[in-house]
């Protein structure tokens, strides 16, 4: 009866970190445009299968050393820096699910994983094509993500990001912001 309960328990673990990684803003935004390329999906449903057993081999995590392996994994995995705050969030929620594994807490698992789901929010990345000018007044073109979360009217205690009013101004610079000198005034957003 007890190997039942810990494959049991395993099961939970495995889904409620599936679940943190499928409600992961970056880790949607990758998958979504390619970056991990062709097979940016499989190697998203990887990534939960190697975080599980990251966990499994290794007990006693600090949650640094979390936050590094999932930064290794997006960066190797998908090309992908993610510095929008939100690693230590799921470094967080994945550590926790952890420590509930580790009691035999299977309703505290459930009960995660629910919650984590019921706040995930749909993100849409578009490329933003800026240019910048340079001292030989040549542009260069920089592509620039803009992300927008969308959280289909539900509740979500501030988890997932409104989004912005995009006005046709709300992420463009316009002409009479660039001086003569090749300097640009940034206006601040109301």
């Amino acid at each position: 009866m007890m190997a039942g309960a810990g494959e049991d328990s395993r099961a939970l673990f495995g889904a409620g970190v599936r679940a943190a990684l499928e409600a992961w803003p970056a880790l949607q935004i990758a998958v979504e445009n390619g970056f991990g390329g062709v097979h940016s999906q499989e190697k998203a449903e990887w990534l939960g299968g190697a975080v599980v057993e990251y966990f499994f081999r290794n007990a006693d995590l600090e949650l640094d050393e979390v936050e590094d392996f999932l930064g290794e994994l997006m960066t190797n995995e998908f090309d992908t820096v993610v510095e929008d705050g939100s690693l230590p969030q799921v470094s967080q929620q994945l550590q926790t699910m952890f420590h509930h594994f580790q009691r035999g807490d299977g309703a505290a698992l459930k009960e995660m994983a629910s919650h984590i789901t019921q706040r995930k929010c749909k993100v849409r990345a578009t490329a933003v094509t800026t240019a910048r000018v340079t001292d030989e007044d040549d542009a260069d073109s920089v592509e620039e993500m803009e992300v927008t979360a969308m959280n289909d009217g539900a509740a979500t205690d501030g988890v997932c990001l409104q989004p912005e009013s995009s006005g046709p101004d709300s992420q463009t610079i316009k002409e009479e912001d660039i001086v003569e000198d090749g300097w640009t005034i940034v206006r601040r957003k109301k």
